[in-house]
């Protein structure tokens, strides 16, 4: 008689259990990341209004951009060019605008607040470490909110395509123009990455002092997080006459190498992203920046382990 065999496979316990503990250990970045993203709805809200606004501006416009259209027609390729593209530019840059503000409050309430109202004693219960806490919200500047923009843009944008073509067909007027002298592929393409390049990567360091001081301030984090680069920059000059503090900051601000030679009033992705991907990749400003973004971070995840509830 023969009896069943009660055998286990010959999986070794090391590799079942391998799934599952690298699971449980990127499950909590993840729904971290999540609860930002649901807890600040200024997130996605701030830019939703502001492409509303713009688009409504657009709608009651329209009537002169068509006349405008007419007139511009009969002039040279390069002014018909640029004038379709405006509108499109003028979109992205607004939304930019706006997700980049975003960006900075967002960066100095992340750590504040949760001391402010006391929330840290729950979130410190969770089985939740201080550094996927602070990596989650170093993810929302750092990756949402560019992909968040873009996507709204590109929404945007669209929208702004259909109704001026119905528009102008409407009116009478040609729509081969428009397209011909639009590439919304190419802009996209430079819109994407202009975002993860400068407003990802290369703002980085900006970020990550924001989320430092947030975590170390006891009030007024804004005034920490701007009165003592402006008090650096003020001794510098004072002292030495020099402005190589303000310089820097510049340089960052300005978009790194080639930001500051774009051409002055240029709306376009172009002239927001002048250098190539591999000039970015090895400029060391790029890597400098994510050191020092790095170091920041880091002390913001100590603050927070031994920062007490204000």
């Amino acid at each position: 008689m023969s009896t069943q065999s009660n055998a286990v496979p010959d999986t070794p316990l090391e590799s079942r259990a391998e799934a599952p503990a690298l699971m449980r250990a990127t499950q909590p970045l993840y729904w971290s990341v999540r609860r930002e993203f649901w807890e600040n709805r200024a997130i996605y809200v701030a830019p939703l209004v502001v492409a509303g606004l713009l688009l409504l501006g657009f709608l009651l416009n329209l009537a002169r951009l068509t006349q405008r259209l007419r007139v511009t027609l009969q002039q040279s390729e390069l002014q018909q060019h640029q004038f379709i593209e405006q509108p499109y530019h003028f979109a992205a840059l607004l939304i930019m605008g706006t997700t980049f503000l975003v960006a900075i409050f967002y960066c100095l309430d992340a750590l504040y607040g949760e001391r402010r109202d006391r929330s840290i004693l729950f979130w410190k219960s969770l089985p939740v470490s201080d550094v996927a806490t602070v990596l989650s919200k170093a993810s929302i500047p750092l990756v949402v909110l560019p992909l968040v923009t873009f996507a709204i843009t590109v929404v945007t944008q669209g929208i702004i395509l259909v109704v001026s073509t119905v528009a102008f067909t409407a009116s009478g007027l040609s729509v081969a123009p428009v397209w011909n002298h639009l590439s919304l592929f190419h802009m996209w393409l430079g819109l994407l990455y202009h975002l993860v390049a400068i407003h990802g990567l290369w703002y980085a360091p900006f970020y990550g002092w924001l989320l430092m001081v947030s975590a170390w301030a006891k009030r007024s984090p804004f005034l920490w997080a701007f009165l003592p680069p402006f008090a650096i920059a003020v001794i510098e000059k004072i002292a030495f006459n020099t402005s190589y503090f303000t310089k820097m900051l510049a340089y960052r601000f300005m978009g790194g190498p080639g930001g500051a030679t774009s051409a002055p009033g240029s709306m376009s992705m172009d002239a927001l992203t002048p250098f190539t991907l591999g000039q970015f990749l090895t400029s060391p400003g790029l890597w400098l920046g994510l050191g020092v973004t790095a170091a920041f971070l880091a002390v913001a995840v100590r603050l927070r382990r031994y920062r007490e509830p204000i």
